[in-house]
C-alpha cells in the first residue's frame, strides 16, 4: 500500500466565445407623402463654463455739441486819466504819450528825452524807489526797432507798480543817475541787443565777453549760434575775441 495521491484528471479550459456585434435595425425610409419637418430654430449656444459674458452691442452715441466760442480776452484800457498818469503828465510836460491799463498793471510811454526827469519824478515825488528790472525788446522790422521797459515799484503806494516803456532806434538814456540798480541792468541790454545807454558810466558787456561778435537776443541773431573763434581756438584768434563779420573763418555753428 503506497502514500501516493491519486492526480486529478485535468480539466480542459472553455474555448473563448466571440460576441457578434449586432447591427442597429436600417431606419425605415421615409415615406414620400409624409410631410417634410419645419426647419428648427438655432438656439444661442451657451456661454462656456468660466468666460466672461459677452458686452452688448454699443449703442450708437449721439452727435457732441458744437463747442462754445471762446470768451474774448481781456483789452487795454485808456489809463491816461489815472491820478498818477494825469500828476507825471503835468509835472514833466512832453514826457507822457500814452498810458494804458492791462490785466491791472499800467504802462506808460514815454518820450526818450523826457525818460530822465520822468524817472526822478516818478521816484522822489511818487515814491518808486525800487527798480525791479530794465529790459528790451526788439521788434526788427519796426522803426525805431526797441523798446527799453523800465518796471517801478512803490512800496509806499501799497506795492503798487508801474511800467515805463521807451521807443528807440539804439540809443537810450541812461537812467543811472536815478536807480544805481541800473547799472548792470542796462549793461545787460546792451549786450544781450546792443541798445546803447547814453551817458552810462561803464557801458561794457556782462554776459559775453569783450571782441563778441554780434547780440544774442536780437531777432537777427543766428539760432544755431556763431562760431566764438577765441573761446574754441585761443591759438588761431586774439584773446577776448573771435572772427570779425567780414572774416573768412566766422561760420554759423551747426
Amino acid at each position: 500500500m503506497t502514500d501516493e495521491k491519486p492526480t486529478p484528471p485535468e480539466i480542459p479550459a472553455p474555448e473563448p466565445t466571440l460576441a457578434k456585434a449586432v447591427e442597429p435595425a436600417a431606419a425605415p425610409a421615409p415615406s414620400a407623402a409624409a410631410p417634410s419637418p419645419e426647419p428648427a430654430t438655432t438656439a444661442p449656444k451657451p456661454a462656456a463654463e468660466g468666460a466672461a459674458p459677452a458686452a452688448p452691442a454699443a449703442a450708437a452715441k449721439p452727435a457732441a455739441p458744437a463747442a462754445p466760442p471762446k470768451p474774448a480776452g481781456p483789452k487795454p484800457t485808456d489809463a491816461s486819466g489815472k491820478p498818477l498818469i494825469a500828476d507825471l503828465a503835468a509835472a514833466v510836460p512832453g514826457a507822457v504819450l500814452e498810458a494804458y491799463e492791462f490785466v491791472g498793471e499800467t504802462t506808460a510811454k514815454i518820450a526818450p528825452e523826457h525818460l530822465v526827469a520822468a524817472c526822478r519824478y516818478l521816484k522822489d515825488k511818487e515814491g518808486f524807489t525800487y527798480l525791479v528790472d530794465q529790459t528790451a525788446v526788439d521788434w526788427k522790422d519796426r522803426q525805431p526797432r526797441f523798446d527799453v521797459l523800465l518796471l517801478l515799484h512803490s512800496f509806499s503806494r501799497g506795492q503798487e507798480r508801474l511800467r515805463l516803456k521807451v521807443a528807440v532806434a539804439e540809443a537810450c538814456p541812461t537812467v543811472t543817475g536815478v536807480w544805481e540798480t541800473a547799472n548792470w541792468m542796462e549793461r545787460e541790454a546792451f549786450d544781450m541787443y546792443g541798445v546803447r545807454f547814453d551817458g552810462h558810466p561803464d557801458l561794457r558787456r556782462i554776459l559775453t565777453w569783450d571782441g563778441f561778435q554780434g547780440h544774442p537776443l536780437r531777432k537777427d541773431f543766428p539760432i544755431e549760434g556763431i562760431d566764438t573763434g577765441a573761446a574754441i581756438y585761443p591759438d588761431r584768434f586774439p584773446e577776448g575775441g573771435g572772427p570779425g563779420p567780414k572774416d573768412t573763418n566766422r561760420k554759423v555753428v551747426s
